[in-house]
């Protein structure tokens, strides 16, 4: 239930979501006087929602920043959080989407011996199944690109961030004790709410944010000033879905 009453709030939530009821208000509605405050509403919807700075100015009160990884130390595991693909049914394959810089980061990690193993955690967050078993299925793409299996660990039970600390410390201590030295792997604007997370079960780890928005620089163009991008409607509904998540966990215990 609270899984079902998440996905309708966080839809909700979502900027697109209020610009489309504003747009449908307005045409449909016929006291004129209504339809004019949702025409003005809707107009300021788009130029607040669509503007790339404000958005990005946002991002950089939530996100946790990233870190060199020439600065980084060894650890015994990188713990992966899913939520960064969909899947192809009519050609079975993964189709990653900009979170998947969490698992490209991850085999970097591997690569260069800064991570001995890498745990993913995670099936999938959708309310039917669609054929997307996260952990397994990279698991299986990143045994095919030659990482041996044996410094892959899975666990497919979780379907939120919660969830996978939970299903993540049971696997670790259960199996893994000696992989004592942890580093958890997620997206910047996720790692506040993961991190928060592993620490209400006592299981803390370092952390190493990816998919970053900011930087410790301001570089921006004229154009992100003016000019609107409709992108950023899809970009502002992972901050609102931070936001709603934390506050979400928050109340009811999770952290």
């Amino acid at each position: 239930m609270f899984f079902l009453l998440s996905k309708l709030l966080l839809f909700l939530l979502s900027p697109a979501t209020w610009l489309m009821t504003c747009f449908l208000g307005a045409l449909f509605l016929k006291r004129e006087q209504w339809r004019k405050r949702l025409k003005w509403s809707a107009l300021v919807i788009f130029i607040v929602f669509s503007n790339n700075v404000l958005f990005l100015e946002f991002c950089r009160l939530w996100e946790v920043p990233g870190k060199r990884m020439e600065h980084m130390g060894k650890y015994d595991v990188g713990i992966v959080l899913t939520g960064m693909a969909e899947y192809n049914n009519d050609l079975s394959v993964l189709s990653v989407r900009r979170g998947a810089d969490r698992i490209w980061q991850a085999i970097t990690l591997y690569k260069k011996g800064k991570i001995s193993k890498i745990f993913i955690s995670g099936d999938h967050g959708y309310v039917t199944d669609r054929g997307l078993h996260e952990a397994k299925q990279f698991k299986a793409v990143l045994v095919d690109w030659g990482i041996p299996e044996t410094d892959i660990i899975t666990e497919d039970l979780s379907k939120n961030t919660y969830e996978n600390a939970v299903e993540t410390k049971k696997i670790l201590q259960r199996s893994y004790p000696h992989l004592q030295k942890r580093l958890l792997i997620t997206s910047g604007l996720h790692m506040k709410r993961a991190a928060a997370c592993f620490d209400k079960i006592d299981y803390s780890c370092d952390t190493y944010s990816t998919d970053l928005h900011t930087g410790k620089k301001r570089t921006y163009y004229w154009d992100q000033y003016i000019v609107p991008d409709f992108s950023v409607f899809v970009d502002w509904t992972k901050i609102t879905k931070e936001w709603f998540g934390y506050l979400t966990y928050d109340i009811v215990g999770y952290l």
